[in-house]
């Protein structure tokens, strides 16, 4: 579907049935030059405008692994154009806030029209201390404070599988939704084993899988992503080589989750200069 003639709002298209293909996009790095720092935002409005027309969620990030950047949610309230409807946009937040901002922080995300928040617990090694020792415990206070507002969580299928399925299975755990880390299609035995077992522990919450976008095979670019996601260096190098080019290597992972029966999916990465087109020739390759 090109564009999207009965809109949802976010929370409703992740529990509809049918098959999704969101998109994860990042605010700018703070100690940026205010010029560019403009720049980007701008970038980034014009491509949540396009995005906001089709069939689509999208999802704006925080800083979870540790490299600051500006707080989303002020600039979507103040600049984001009327031509969005923000029951689309699903903020993140992380824990490495202090606490009584990220309870604000929820407060106005509802009140300035976005249903629904993605909270993260963050990366420990670096950067600000986390507030709370996990983001269920924020998840649980938010619950408490703003219960109207949809609350994501995150899941690994890289790590543990048991003990990820029972914090997703636990009430305590607070989700209505889920996002993963990022998959590829060279690495399906540890997706597969993640859906069945959430299937059979009867895990009702969506699951929402991430996909990157990689846009070259450049070794110093692949090193640099391994420190946050596993990264199949040699078979993306085969893959680009062959002249398989970034869409393809998208597409080739979307539809092996889809086999699996993995059909929700956010693609992380994408070009905000050409969002739009990017965007067009994915849903076109996986006939969505």
């Amino acid at each position: 579907m090109l564009y999207d003639q009965n809109p949802l709002s976010a929370h409703e298209r992740l529990a509809d049935n049918r098959p999704l293909v969101g998109v994860e996009l990042r605010p700018p790095r703070t100690g940026m030059s205010h010029r560019d720092s403009i720049d980007v935002w701008i970038d980034m409005y014009h491509a949540m405008e396009r995005l906001a027309r089709r069939d689509t969620v999208v999802f704006l990030t925080d800083n979870a692994v540790g490299e600051a950047e500006e707080e989303n949610l002020g600039h979507l309230s103040a600049n984001l154009s009327d031509q969005v409807d923000r029951g689309k946009v699903v903020p993140f937040l992380t824990t490495k806030h202090p606490l009584d901002y990220c309870h604000l922080y929820a407060s106005r995300a509802l009140a300035s029209g976005f249903g629904a928040i993605t909270v993260l617990g963050g990366d420990t090694d670096v950067g600000t201390p986390r507030c709370v020792s996990h983001s269920s415990e924020l998840r649980k206070s938010i619950r408490s404070r703003v219960p109207e507002l949809r609350l994501g969580g995150w899941a690994n299928p890289h790590r543990d599988l048991q003990g990820q399925v029972r914090l997703l299975a636990s009430p305590d755990y607070e989700i209505d939704f889920f996002l993963t880390q990022i998959v590829s299609h060279h690495r399906l035995e540890e997706v597969e084993r993640f859906v069945t077992a959430t299937r059979k522990r009867g895990i009702e919450a969506p699951a929402v899988f991430g996909v990157f976008f990689y846009r070259s095979a450049r070794p110093e670019t692949l090193e640099w992503l391994s420190r946050y996601f596993p990264v199949p260096v040699e078979a993306l190098s085969r893959e680009f080589e062959r002249g398989m080019s970034a869409v393809d290597v998208c597409v080739a992972t979307i539809r092996a989750l889809r086999e699996l029966g993995a059909e929700r999916v956010y693609v992380s990465n994408l070009d905000l200069h050409r969002v739009d087109q990017q965007y067009a020739e994915i849903l076109a390759a996986v006939d969505c």
